[in-house]
């Protein structure tokens, strides 16, 4: 459940925020007047949710080149050339 406090809890309360980013390992949700305004998180949970993304771009690149028409190797192919890179 996620947890949401108001703007002003952050001016009054910032330790108490950033503990409960820290302690719960998600965000904290910000309202102002009654509605959403931002949201706070632990630089931890940021970095975590930045190599999500980046790893989801990656497998949806590679799986738009693995549908596509290029020449495609095979895995005994690519590791007999490597292997004999590695001999040389």
């Amino acid at each position: 459940m996620p947890t949401i406090k108001p703007v002003s809890e952050l001016r009054n309360n910032f330790k108490k925020i950033s503990e409960l980013c820290h302690e719960e390992g998600e965000p904290v949700f910000l309202t102002k007047n009654g509605h959403g305004d931002m949201v706070v998180m632990s630089l931890g949970l940021y970095e975590k949710q930045q190599a999500l993304l980046e790893l989801y771009q990656k497998l949806s690149k590679a799986e738009t080149e693995s549908l596509s028409e290029a020449p495609k190797t095979s895995h005994d192919k690519l590791m007999k050339e490597m292997k004999a890179k590695l001999n040389e």
